[in-house]
């Protein structure tokens, strides 16, 4: 059987799933079946049970050797679904499947949704888009360099609603439009600023694998008490800061970020930045918190926006996005890392762009970034710019 006949097989047995199998497998369209057992399956599942009985008593080499080529052939979406239907259809095939599928760190594509919380790659960066809706306050992220040239290429990846409240604005993020309830499986985390929208604070769903993450008392306390509720609780995995610029004769924003959850020895030759490798369900150790370590081997990543240079004959503030950005705002900006001398820090490593964002058309706005951020760290950061600053600008 040729390989493609032989994916689009496995592509239309991935779509017979149950009702609820259906409902999860819109998260970003990259689902992966959960595991079951024959005594503990239901009369639907048995069926497709028994329709992958005969896939899954393939040679392991062989499964080997299919599953890598789907991998290397289809190298971006939709066609990388296909990576994701092998994955779908049975407790052997996700396995292989996942231990072929490298990270975007490794190889430069995301392709489940827990790659959304991985790192981008070191060398080039991953280019992205954010659709603006105002009438609803949503901000879709798409992968694509933009919905002219990208077409229908374009693949969903989070969506942030903007909640305003009486102190506060909150940014909710997804994996879809329309699960941004706490208890929601596709809820993943969410951006809040302070009343002046001068300050926020990054919340992850989960803590970050291996490293520890900040909580204040009053986070420890709401965390606590939601031992008996199903929302999940919150993790402070980064801050950012806007200067204030009251008399606006600071130029452009200035803007710093500091990543609790990425050390700043992440962006040397040997360094590394933690990498989830699955989405976890909290136990009630983590529901306690976890706090900063304050020694100087984990010292947090602190990032710094670019410095533009006045342009004499345009009489404005300049940055080369290479091409990237086309229009004028002033919430374009670009991110670097602001190393210490201390942190032994090659110079070329400090001026490489980690992300940058901005406009290029109305409510349409690049967003690249690589590591080591994640999809979601990129984005919250991004959405930060949207939320109106009167006294930073």
């Amino acid at each position: 059987m040729p390989l493609k006949s032989f994916v689009r097989e496995i592509g239309n047995m991935s779509k017979k799933f149950t009702k609820k199998e259906k409902h999860e497998c819109r998260r970003g369209g990259a689902y992966i079946a959960p595991d079951s057992s024959p005594l503990s399956s239901t009369a639907g599942s048995s069926t497709a049970l028994t329709e992958h009985g005969r896939w899954a008593n393939l040679p392991p080499e062989l499964l080997l050797d299919i599953i890598q080529r789907v991998e290397a052939r289809e190298t971006c979406w939709p066609g990388r679904g296909d990576v994701v239907a092998c994955a779908s259809v049975c407790r052997s095939w996700r396995q292989i499947t996942k231990e072929v599928v490298k990270t975007p760190e490794q190889c430069g594509f995301l392709t489940f949704p827990i790659s959304l919380k991985q790192p981008g790659p070191r060398d080039t960066p991953i280019e992205c888009f954010i659709q603006r809706e105002k009438a609803t306050s949503t901000y879709r992220l798409y992968m694509g360099l933009s919905p002219a040239l990208s077409g229908n290429l374009n693949k969903l990846l989070l969506v942030a609603k903007r909640v305003r409240r009486a102190t506060c604005t909150d940014f909710v993020i997804s994996l879809v439009g329309n699960g941004f309830s706490r208890s929601s499986n596709n809820y993943v985390g969410k951006l809040k600023s302070n009343f002046m929208g001068t300050k926020f604070n990054i919340f992850d769903s989960q803590p970050p694998k291996d490293s520890p993450v900040r909580s204040t008392n009053r986070s420890l306390q709401k965390t606590h008490s939601r031992q008996v509720s199903p929302r999940k609780p919150m993790f402070i995995t980064a801050k950012i800061s806007y200067e204030l610029n009251v008399l606006r004769t600071r130029g452009p924003r200035r803007m710093k970020c500091d990543m609790y959850s990425i050390p700043a020895s992440a962006i040397g030759q040997e360094g590394t930045a933690p990498t989830p490798t699955a989405f976890t369900n909290c136990n009630d150790e983590a529901r306690l918190g976890f706090k900063t370590l304050k020694s100087a081997q984990n010292v947090p990543l602190v990032l710094r926006n670019k410095a533009p240079r006045w342009h004499e004959q345009l009489q404005c503030w300049c940055l080369n996005f290479k091409g990237r950005v086309t229009v004028a705002s002033v919430k374009n900006f670009q991110l670097v890392a602001a190393a210490e001398p201390s942190q032994n820090v090659t110079v070329p490593e400090q001026e490489k762009v980690i992300l940058q964002f901005g406009k290029i058309g109305k409510d349409i706005f690049t967003m690249d970034y690589r590591y080591p951020l994640s999809a979601l760290q990129a984005f919250a950061i991004s959405l930060s710019s949207f939320d109106t600053k009167p006294v930073c600008e």
